[in-house]
């Protein structure tokens, strides 16, 4: 029992949670870079390169025979997923960059001094009585 108690602590605790909903995020994410990576970006760069299209760059291995499929190698995909997850570094490093000077500027303001407790008060006038009687 003791295994599965800790199994569930482990799974309920908030950081895995929070892992888990980062993952689908993430994966969310990726299709969206992907959709704009070879919708938009890469459009103009194949154009500027003389209407390149990556996606099809390939190296023939062998031609296709009858109903055997061509043994090729795509280097244009390979291309342009370095460019995907170029383009998801940069915007994971800006997003943690800000979370970052975000946490820096909670740090960095300073925390107002504690009240003093009402034995301090207490003291504090004491000290006053016995410096004015002086």
């Amino acid at each position: 029992m003791s295994m599965m108690k800790e199994f569930k602590d482990f799974a309920v605790k908030g950081n895995v949670v929070d892992m888990a909903v980062g993952i689908i995020i993430g994966a969310a994410f990726g299709k969206i870079v992907t959709a704009l990576v070879s919708g938009v970006i890469m459009p103009p760069i194949g154009l500027m390169l003389g209407g390149v299209d990556f996606s099809d760059l390939q190296f023939v291995l062998k031609d296709a025979v009858g109903e055997a499929p061509a043994v090729v190698i795509s280097y244009g995909s390979f291309i342009q997923t370095l460019v995907d997850f170029t383009i998801i570094a940069l915007a994971i490093f800006m997003m943690v960059k800000g979370i970052n000077s975000l946490k820096r500027k909670e740090e960095a303001a300073p925390e107002a001094p504690p009240k003093p407790t009402t034995e301090e008060i207490l003291l504090t006038e004491i000290r006053d009585l016995l410096k004015s009687k002086s």
